[in-house]
């Protein structure tokens, strides 16, 4: 089997570390770049009269346009890419690859940042950017089914008329597919309020490893049986391939109110979240930034951010009117109370949607302040946002990197941002190990590895600081009764001698378990 490694930027695109294998620089007696291993090529050729040419890619040029996700800092070239246009392709695509044993990879819009799209050198990525169209819209019942190419944006266009929408809302829903959403079980900005991918998915039809077709749930929220659908959505991939999706839709709400808080520090504003939500109200959203992520999204958005303020808050609440207002004016006194220097508050819709453009412009405004960047995506409790911030800031200066934040603080979803120019020697190993140590930190403050971005490639080998060893077996066991061949995603949430090397190291106990909250069993 291939093993990681690391390698440099090749012309200035992508960094980090790839699979080895099928992209290395050709020797004399070499095979031509474009050539496939056997297996490969029968495969191939059985599918491109499935596929079409448009459909199947083998030409190493433009295979390696697949060769990562959003995660740049792993790539890997796929052996072939498979685009279907349709459940029946996607059924044919993975029947043959079950035929001869052919790891798969589904991906989506390819906009994950985790690594969970990273294709196996040997293997066939399965790109469904193709199957967009919009199959059904119940107005009445408030739900809709798409296929999972559709972007998460373009649910909520479909229904606007109607006064519906779709209530998660990733950074990059205007081109992340609602196929992506499941395997990662995406929430966004309003997940406070709202809730994740999976308080909003009714049912699900897939193809499993073996190419056999299924469908999970069903058009209430929560039937009876086992959650078959509750088990598939943020399974990131590896236990088949979504090829139609029924979400549930919601009303717009009466009112909404959207407030700018700045503060002197992440801790202050921290401080005034605890008390928003001590106070009762639950925000639709709160998410807060720190000075590094203001002055690259300003710079890029235009938003009207405060460039000194050493913290922004946003707080939006929605709802009925008059319990709307009331609870906005509690905020205003809340944020004064715990020292905002200034709050700007959306006067209409436009003023709303510049205040969000400039939150969802943070990622992508990185760019700006260095030419890579790693981003995690740990949760701790609230109340200890203040603290974990501050010993993410000792890190990073232990490290010589600077850290940006921009995250969802009503539930403590962080996503820190480790930026890095890996053309400086050491400065990507620097910064690969100051990543992974943020996501263990929040495991140590009693937290997890992740919210929202999934586990993927990038904290499969840190699993073992969260799980025992049972619990992995556990996981593992159920991955194995929908895939026991370990051919669909292979490598990915789960440690494996291959990803990780040797087995990671030993399991620690929970910190809820050290302070006997919890035991395990």
């Amino acid at each position: 089997m291939p093993e990681l490694r690391r390698r440099n930027r090749r012309d200035g695109a992508g960094r980090g570390r790839a699979w080895r294998g099928g992209d290395g620089p050709r020797g004399d007696g070499a095979p031509p770049p474009d050539a496939l291993p056997p297996d490969i090529a029968a495969l191939a050729a059985e599918l491109r009269p499935v596929l079409g040419d448009d459909g199947l890619i083998t030409e190493l040029s433009r295979r390696r346009t697949y060769e990562s996700d959003g995660l740049a800092a792993y790539r890997s070239v796929p052996a072939m890419v498979a685009l279907p246009a349709s459940t029946d392709e996607v059924v044919q695509v993975v029947r043959a690859c079950a035929e001869r044993g052919i790891p798969l990879v589904p991906r989506g819009a390819g906009t994950g940042l985790s690594g969970g799209a990273l294709p196996h050198p040997d293997g066939v990525l399965i790109g469904l950017s193709r199957m967009r169209r919009i199959l059904d819209v119940d107005v009445a019942n408030q739900r809709i089914t798409v296929e999972p190419g559709v972007t998460n944006a373009a649910v909520s266009r479909a229904v606007a008329e109607h006064n519906l929408y779709y209530a998660p809302d990733p950074s990059s829903q205007i081109v992340c597919s609602i196929g992506g959403n499941v395997a990662e079980n995406s929430g966004g900005a309003h997940c406070l309020k709202y809730g994740f991918t999976t308080n909003h998915v009714l049912g699900c039809e897939l193809v499993l490893p073996s190419g056999e077709l299924v469908e999970v749930g069903a058009t209430t929220l929560d039937p009876p049986g086992y959650d078959l659908r509750g088990l598939l959505i943020g399974s990131e991939g590896t236990l088949g391939v979504v090829t139609k999706v029924t979400l549930r839709l919601l009303r717009r709400p009466e009112s909404v109110h959207t407030l700018v808080a700045d503060f002197d520090s992440p801790a202050s504003a921290g401080d005034a979240v605890s008390a928003i939500i001590a106070a009762g109200i639950v925000p639709a959203a709160v998410e807060m930034m720190d000075n590094l992520a203001i002055r690259a999204s300003e710079e890029d958005a235009a938003a009207g951010f405060t460039l000194d303020a050493g913290a922004a808050l946003i707080v939006e609440l929605d709802g009925p009117d008059a319990e709307c207002d009331a609870a906005f004016a509690e905020v205003v006194a809340l944020c004064q109370e715990a020292g905002s220097s200034n709050i700007r508050i959306a006067d209409d819709a436009d003023e709303r949607a510049r205040i969000w453009r400039g939150r969802k412009a943070a990622f992508a405004a990185m760019g700006r302040l260095a030419p890579d960047y790693l981003v995690q995506d740990g949760v701790i409790p609230r109340t200890r946002l203040g603290e974990c911030l501050a010993r993410i800031a000792e890190m990073a200066a232990e490290a010589d990197l600077r850290v940006a934040n921009v995250f969802h603080a009503g539930d403590g979803n962080l996503h820190p941002l480790v930026l890095f120019d890996s053309t400086r020697p050491g400065e990507s190993e620097r910064a690969e190990s100051l990543s992974t140590r943020i996501a263990e930190l929040c495991v140590s403050f009693g937290g997890s590895l992740s919210g929202e971005h999934g586990i993927g490639a990038d904290k499969a080998c840190s699993m073992p600081k969260m799980f025992g060893e049972d619990d992995l077996a556990v996981m593992d066991r159920v991955r194995a009764a929908f895939d026991p061949d370990g051919r669909c995603n292979p490598d990915k949430v789960l440690p494996t001698p291959r990803l990780c090397g040797e087995r990671p190291g030993p399991y620690r106990p929970h910190p809820l378990e050290a302070a006997g909250v919890i035991e395990r069993m």
